[in-house]
């Protein structure tokens, strides 16, 4: 009688991958190969990014997963190129080329127009895009050869610098806000020089916290895994939350938490211990807290208001 081979139990993980994903991979495909190395079930992405871009794409394992989206909203960073003389359906390499210039811009003209594009700016996204068009992804409508319009949205460029040009190209790296797409503004700022451009190159630098110096590639990864297990590959699950304030609770306080209950802040020692974290009950509102045992460990996302603290979400760790 052959015998059914028996399941190899997943592994327990809760923490954060700095994954510097390679190129030519989906953002999906990536947290599936996460799954088979760490041989977890829960994993989670902060941010797509396309297949034609390689770096920061931040994995949640576990209980991180309850935080990512307090990493989406965080500041990113992108160092791009820009290839002159050809606009495309996409914005990018892989598409068709719909629009050609015999146009250069010179590194004096960049270097001017750059300003228009920091600050708050209007931006109509890549129809080659995931914003969803009542119901359908822009992407598999464009691919249809549907004819639809992208709206105009704002978003926020923080930091937008030419690195190097020459007669065919312009590199650039630039820190933004959510929602901000790379290949829109590379088409934008190239019809503001009197021409046509598309991204050739794509690569994100950073996310919030994570950054690609100490970004980890699958081959690492699965070699740390080997060696040490699975959890000591992963970084701390509060990585995703370290613009936020901390909170130290007592064992009391705590067991609150746990059984969904809200804690009030109300002697002199609980003010003292407020402001000392950063926190402000006069004046908080609404305020994000990630709530810690007397070791550190994070217990949840918790909501401030005034002195009242009322749980958001419990980690189970």
């Amino acid at each position: 009688m052959t015998q059914t081979p028996q399941k190899i139990p997943r592994n327990i993980v809760n923490g954060w991958i700095n994954l510097d994903k390679p190129l030519e991979m989906t953002s999906t495909q990536a947290v599936g190969k996460i799954k088979r190395i760490l041989n977890v079930k829960k994993v989670g992405h902060a941010g797509t990014l396309d297949p034609m871009a390689t770096g920061i794409l931040p994995i949640a394992i576990g209980e991180a997963t309850k935080t990512v989206q307090f990493i989406q909203d965080r500041e990113k960073g992108y160092s791009f190129t820009i290839m002159w003389g050809e606009a495309k359906d996409t914005d990018d390499g892989e598409g068709e080329t719909i629009a050609s210039s015999d146009v250069r811009p010179s590194e004096d003209a960049i270097i001017a127009a750059l300003p228009a594009f920091i600050g708050e700016i209007d931006q109509i996204p890549p129809k080659f895009s995931a914003i969803k068009i009542k119901g359908a992804r822009a992407y598999d409508l464009a691919r249809e050869g549907v004819e639809f319009e992208m709206k105009s949205r704002k978003v926020n460029v923080y930091d937008l610098t030419l690195v190097h040009c020459d007669d065919k190209t312009a590199t650039l790296s630039m820190r933004c806000g959510k929602g901000t797409y790379v290949r829109s503004l590379a088409r934008d700022l190239a019809l503001e020089l009197g021409t046509y451009g598309y991204v050739s190159m794509l690569r994100r630098t950073f996310v919030g916290g994570f950054h690609e110096n100490d970004a980890i590639s699958f081959d690492k990864l699965a070699e740390i895994v080997d060696n040490s297990g699975a959890q000591e590959a992963t970084l701390g699950l509060e990585t995703a939350l370290d613009d936020i304030p901390a909170l130290p609770l007592s064992d009391q306080e705590a067991s609150r938490l746990r059984n969904g209950q809200k804690i009030i802040f109300s002697a002199r020692p609980d003010m003292e211990r407020l402001n000392a974290h950063g926190i402000n009950p006069l004046t908080a509102k609404d305020m994000i807290v990630l709530a810690v045992n007397d070791n550190g460990k994070p217990l949840g996302i918790t909501r401030m208001n005034g002195v009242s603290m009322k749980p958001e979400r419990l980690f189970n760790l």
